[in-house]
């Protein structure tokens, strides 16, 4: 079974074969994991107007922008309900945090999909990935349950083998267990796959998981995207599918000319 036909593993094949041609001709099925919120789909609008309905109002204003604070969105229902508290003023605390959250997922159930939408080019990039024989799946900190039933309701759960959530498992992103499993999931292996994201959060599980990281750069924090020194930048969908291939490639080919370094000094 090869990994799904990568041009830009030709570009690398000298190396591959000063190291003793470790890709071999049975290579691992190529995995390509995803995070859903900024990644995926601009979830912001309706993350926000649940944090909303919440916390309620505050001089007949929202607490929450959906342009302002829809980087906080993506970091989660509890750090928008801390940033919603921290403009009433002092007075809360995390407990408060912990009571408020179940209320918030289900403002968030109730209107999941109001204002959500694909970012431009994800459908075809999957299509095309899949077509390669490329393995996908999502990697997410939202509840499963809302997961499954948002990629249901955008019409491209189909095109995922897996998809585990922040309570799919005892443990959840930064924790590269979470994506380690996820991988396994769809009989993928660590050494032949990749991870896109879009925060800091996506960028440090990677890391610590051994994997390679694209992140995102049309998101709130696109334009800082770049200080996290992710393997690569994704600018449009459109380019995903060649991007992965190459940034699989590279790491191949990295790992197996560490690992023939390493045995040269042994």
């Amino acid at each position: 079974m090869k990994l799904f036909p990568f041009s830009a593993s030709e570009r690398h094949c000298n190396v591959v074969q000063e190291v003793g041609d470790v890709l071999t001709a049975e290579r691992q099925v190529a995995t390509t994991v995803f995070d859903l919120d900024g990644t995926l789909a601009d979830t912001s609008r309706d993350l926000i107007a649940a944090a909303n309905a919440c916390l309620g109002r505050r001089n007949g204003a929202w607490l929450l922008d959906a342009e302002i604070d829809a980087s906080t969105a993506f970091a989660g229902g509890r750090a928008m309900i801390r940033l919603g508290f921290s403009r009433l003023g002092s007075g809360w605390s995390e407990d408060d945090v912990d009571a408020a959250y179940p209320i918030f997922l289900d403002r968030y159930a109730e209107a999941i999909d109001s204002h959500t939408v694909l970012y431009p080019g994800v459908r075809d990039a999957l299509d095309t990935l899949a077509a390669r024989g490329c393995a996908l799946a999502v990697c997410t900190n939202k509840p499963e349950a809302l997961a499954l039933e948002l990629l249901g309701r955008l019409d491209i759960l189909g095109s995922f083998g897996a998809v585990l959530g922040a309570d799919t498992l005892p443990v959840r992103k930064p924790d590269p267990r979470h994506l380690l499993e996820t991988i396994r999931r769809v009989g993928g292996d660590p050494g032949a796959s990749v991870l896109v994201g879009d925060t800091a959060n996506d960028r440090e599980t990677a890391l610590r998981a051994g994997v390679p990281c694209i992140l995102v750069a049309f998101g709130p924090t696109g334009a800082d995207i770049a200080r996290l020194a992710p393997e690569a930048v994704l600018d449009h969908f459109d380019s995903l599918p060649a991007m992965v291939e190459d940034v699989i490639s590279r790491h191949q080919s990295e790992t197996a000319l560490h690992g023939s370094q390493s045995g040269n000094i042994n």
